[in-house]
């Protein structure tokens, strides 16, 4: 029977190793947790969600949103275990964290085909088709090994928001609203602050004590998951059109739009955490239990997790993979997940996707395949295989990066014919292949 080695049990190596093995391909699927832990991981679980429980919009309005329908109907276990534990979040799709893992390392683990091995990975197998998913927390030693095998690797800083406890809020302060009412209307909370709130809050994220970083690292930081007071720093104003926009949240108490709103998303099926929304931070334990503390409803708040700040690590893509996610100069050995410069949870599993399916075929002799350009996962595989490795960073999937339609095309009619097109194509391709 042909087998394959995938390195790291996230969402990309997950979804890898379960399109491989329903390929009939045996799977050993190779994870460092628990014996190690990376400085964001806390869950034993296999498939662990880190920055957040939202998994973002549904509408095909959204790029993301059309790839996850891409992925549902190409048999994603990602897309199965978001439906199954998903938890109420308006317009987006969000899940319960522990229930998403449980489900996932539950259906790894008792997969016929699929072995899971615990323990470091510090190199890489020497022989066999082998999928690199170890992703942007990937272990120094492994990293090292995958510098010296590459040659060319970057790597950015990415920060996690708080949880708090939902008892712990004030509800006489926050009220229960989703912008512009889509949802249930109890999906999140709002913290809502006058025009003297805010600037006392951005004075206070400003003059808040941060993390510092070592002399030897460079800090770039990725633009979709900036933390709050690097934001704060840009100006007075910049907060107010970003995670604090007040637009389309109404305070039922007076009617109108606050100055500035900080939401809170609920974190467990349950209701009982909350995360602060957009408020990924590098500030101090301290200075968050500080400054955080300061907003409307949140003035006794009790955190389940205060945020942090962890390396990224990412490969330049275009110089060194495929659109197979192959390697170039050893193509046995693909890439998956985030390390390859793909962004957020759903992407990250679109890649595992094409990677399991890639190596499933490479493992039996068969010629590996491409999704087409014009669909959302074939978009993402041009960003990564075709951008100017010079200036490349991370990207989430968006519509910018699709083939244009032909002809002159009116613009509020553009994204849904963008997505029926997509549709159109991945329905052919699946055929095909």
């Amino acid at each position: 029977m042909a087998e394959i080695t995938i390195i790291g049990a996230g969402l990309a190596g997950c979804e890898a190793a379960w399109q491989a093995a329903e390929r009939g391909v045996q799977v050993t699927l190779l994870e460092m947790k628990p014996d190690r832990y990376s400085p964001a991981h806390q869950l034993p679980g296999l498939a662990e969600l880190v920055c957040s429980n939202s998994l973002r919009g549904e509408s095909l309005e959204n790029a993301v949103g059309l790839l996850k329908e891409e992925l549902r109907r190409l048999g994603s276990l990602f897309m199965m275990a978001a439906e199954a534990t998903r938890v109420p979040a308006g317009g987006a799709l969000a899940v319960d964290r522990q229930l998403f893992s449980d489900y996932v390392t539950d259906r790894i683990g008792t997969h016929p085909l699929i072995r899971v091995v615990r323990g470091e990975v510090t190199a890489i197998p020497p022989d066999g088709t082998v999928v690199v998913a170890s992703g942007p927390l990937t272990s120094d030693a492994l990293a090292g090994e995958l510098g010296r095998l590459t040659g060319d690797y970057l790597y950015f800083y990415d920060a996690i928001a708080p949880i708090v406890t939902a008892d712990s809020l004030d509800m006489g302060k926050v009220f229960r609203a989703s912008r512009y009412g889509k949802g249930e209307g109890d999906d999140y909370l709002n913290s809502p602050l006058d025009e003297a709130e805010y600037q006392a809050f951005v004075a206070a994220l400003n003059d808040g004590e941060k993390v510092p970083a070592r002399e030897f690292e460079k800090v770039v930081h990725f633009e979709g998951c900036m933390p709050v007071e690097e934001l704060a720093a840009r100006g007075l104003e910049t907060l107010r059109f970003g995670p604090m926009k007040p637009v389309g949240l109404v305070d039922p108490r007076t009617g109108v739009e606050p100055h500035a709103v900080v939401q809170l998303r609920r974190e467990d099926l349950a209701g009982a955490m909350y995360n602060l929304v957009g408020f990924q931070t590098k500030l101090t334990w301290p200075e968050q239990r500080r400054v955080f503390r300061m907003l409307p409803g949140l003035e006794n708040v009790e955190f389940v997790r205060l945020g942090s700040m962890h390396r990224n690590t990412f490969i330049n893509a275009p110089a060194l993979l495929l659109p197979t996610f192959q390697l170039r100069r050893d193509p046995r050995i693909l890439f998956a997940g985030q390390i390859t410069g793909v962004e957020g949870y759903v992407e990250s599993a679109g890649s595992g996707f094409l990677a399991g399916l890639n190596a499933a075929r490479l493992a039996v002799g068969e010629k590996l395949i491409v999704p087409p350009p014009a669909t959302a996962l074939g978009a993402l595989v041009g960003h990564i295989t075709n951008a100017e490795p010079r200036h490349f960073q991370p990207m989430n999937v968006n519509y910018g990066l699709f083939p244009s339609l032909p002809g002159r095309v009116k613009k509020k009619e553009k994204r849904a014919m963008l997505a029926e097109r997509a549709l159109a194509e991945l329905d052919h391709w699946i055929e095909q292949v």
